[in-house]
């Protein structure tokens, strides 16, 4: 399944929003987002893995809430007033996304996203639909279907 061909039309623009774990930044497209809350505190979930925080209630929707540094193997976010959760909506699946700061939001060209780099181990590249290079920084624009893929599973 490649990707590169989907984002890669010439003249198209992509939305998105970015977003900060650790002293990296990190972006996805708008489209996936349902909503961005502030931080507040999940119910744990035994038997899940570390980067899976727990669960929200969503007005009725319980939905699962993910580390989103833990799950890229990151120190764990430690939340607080600046921190995030990002409600996504993969596949018709709602997920929240744990993250230190939202940061922008912004329109990019979609042949300003270039490939992942080949040095990067392929397990990781999966995470990583491109890297969009802005002035100051380098942002990983990052494919949720992979990064999410167990909790889609799971909730299937």
């Amino acid at each position: 399944m490649n990707n590169n061909n989907a984002i890669k039309q010439s003249g198209a623009y992509l939305e998105i929003v970015s977003f900060h774990l650790g002293d990296q930044e990190f972006c996805i497209d708008i489209m996936a987002i349902r909503e961005i809350r502030g931080w507040a505190p999940v119910t744990p979930m035994p038997h899940t893995p570390p980067y899976v925080l727990g669960l929200i209630n969503l007005r009725g929707a319980v939905i699962p809430v993910i580390d989103m540094a833990c799950r890229l193997g990151m120190k764990m976010t430690e939340p607080s007033e600046r921190s995030a959760i990002i409600v996504t909506d993969i596949a018709g699946k709602l997920v929240g996304l744990l993250v230190e700061q939202v940061s922008d939001m912004m329109t990019i060209k979609s042949e300003d996203l270039q490939p992942p780099p080949e040095i990067i181990p392929e397990a990781q590249r999966a995470f990583c639909r491109g890297i969009v290079a802005l002035e100051k920084t380098m942002v990983c624009f990052l494919n949720l279907d992979t990064v999410i893929a167990d909790e889609l599973t799971q909730a299937a």
